[in-house]
């Protein structure tokens, strides 16, 4: 299932009809309850329910056909720690395990997209979508928790502006009278982000398929660059996403530097000032 994507905006819209969620620094996720079992789901919609099994565990509460989309995220002393969330994702599922038990995984839920009565819950407006969230979630209680949300703009700045401390990456708009439509274009969503960046396609790498030295992201202005050296959690993740996609075929940048080329469906986030340069900054996995 492909999930809807937020576009990048400068400052959050004014006027009636917005609502606002704060955005927490983690790993996008789906989770899907199943007949017999909890399934997370990546956003590139790779299953990554043995990396958060703690959260798959506590889903089993939830009604079968419930699908849930949020972030995935770990607290290290009440602060939101993406690079712990990193760690987990790119992690082996005994590793996963070990990890889990020392920092516990939390599910931050902003919409439903699959109701255990009413189905496909879509097509219907945010408002309505965030009621249903908000009734499935009641009785649950962590790790499995709705977002806040706000329909009051100054709310959502204060959110902005005092909880960046806590780990708030930034804030989410959505039209109440707007349904889930998957991708950027369509969904409607704006957010503002304290470190403004851009999601690019990973296309390519340079050095070892199972462990990168560096990416080839195309920009959205159609650019492809090489990127600096990853982080060792990025590359590691990059590694198992390449296992059995073949060895690829040679190609150049732009500037002409040379890459491995390969189809990896992965999206990564590339720091935004980088981006009118050849080399780009890869924070991390989308």
């Amino acid at each position: 299932m492909s999930v809807a994507l937020a576009q990048s905006v400068s400052d959050l819209p004014q006027g009636p009809g917005w609502w606002f969620e704060p955005k927490f620094d983690g790993h996008r996720t789906l989770l899907w309850r199943q007949n017999d079992s909890v399934r997370m789901q990546a956003r590139s919609g790779r299953d990554v329910t043995s990396v958060w099994a703690d959260l798959a565990r506590a889903g089993v509460v939830l009604p079968t056909g419930t699908v849930i989309d949020g972030e995935a995220v770990v607290f290290i002393d009440g602060v939101v720690d993406f690079a712990a969330a990193q760690s987990r994702a790119a992690s082996s599922p005994a590793r996963a395990a070990r990890l889990a038990e020392q920092y516990p995984a939390s599910f931050a839920a902003w919409d439903i997209l699959s109701h255990g009565e009413f189905g496909d819950v879509r097509s219907r407006p945010y408002s309505e979508r965030r009621a249903l969230l908000l009734d499935v979630l009641g009785g649950v209680g962590p790790p499995l928790q709705a977002v806040p949300a706000t329909d009051d703009r100054e709310v959502a700045m204060v959110w902005y502006d005092s909880l960046r401390a806590q780990g708030l990456e930034g804030v989410v708009a959505k039209r109440a009278s707007s349904s889930y439509r998957s991708g950027r274009s369509g969904s409607g969503w704006l957010k503002v982000r304290h470190a403004e960046t851009v999601d690019a396609e990973v296309v390519g790498y340079t050095g070892s398929p199972r462990r990168p030295r560096a990416l080839a992201v195309r920009l959205p202005d159609g650019r492809t660059a090489l990127s600096r050296a990853v982080p060792a959690p990025v590359a590691a993740a990059v590694g198992d996403r390449l296992l059995g996609v073949g060895t690829g075929s040679r190609s150049r940048t732009g500037a002409g530097e040379p890459y491995t080329a390969v189809d990896t469906g992965l999206v990564a986030e590339v720091l935004a000032g980088t981006t009118r340069h050849a080399t780009v900054t890869v924070t991390r996995l989308r």
